[in-house]
């Protein structure tokens, strides 16, 4: 065993205690940042260009005013959606899906492709719309 004289430097520090003390403090800090962020109240900014937050991967399922359903450009019949849908889910689990129903379609075939989503279990989805102008008409 060897013995180490009263006023001989120490070759290695122990930082052991130091590290702790840094990472409570890091938790604390955590802790306290996060706390005091979450009861600020804001009032967000309306975006006037909401279609520039697009996803990527994002598919649109459209709606035709005669009921035609396609996914981004190309055509699909009703029992061929559940299909397409769940083949885009098995790529990409976290598919995001927007709906542009026409404002003179059936409700019934939006409902039908809502219930499809569903069934698919694709969450992310969105319904598109037209921006208002300054007059008050839809653009």
């Amino acid at each position: 065993m060897q013995v180490q004289e009263e006023n001989a430097p120490f070759d290695d520090i122990n930082v052991t205690p130091m590290l702790d003390l840094a990472y409570v403090l890091l938790v604390i800090f955590i802790i306290m940042t996060t706390a005091s962020v979450q009861g600020v109240k804001v009032q967000l900014p309306k975006a006037k260009m909401a279609g520039s937050m697009a996803k990527p991967h994002l598919k649109a399922i459209t709606i035709s005013e005669a009921g035609d359903i396609f996914i981004d450009a190309y055509p699909v019949a009703m029992d061929q959606l559940e299909d397409r849908l769940r083949a885009l889910k098995s790529v990409n689990p976290s598919q995001a899906v927007v709906i542009k129903g026409d404002a003179r379609a059936q409700y019934l075939k939006v409902m039908q492709v809502l219930e499809t989503l569903k069934r698919v279990d694709i969450t992310d989805i969105g319904l598109v719309t037209g921006r208002v102008a300054k007059g008050g008409g839809a653009e």
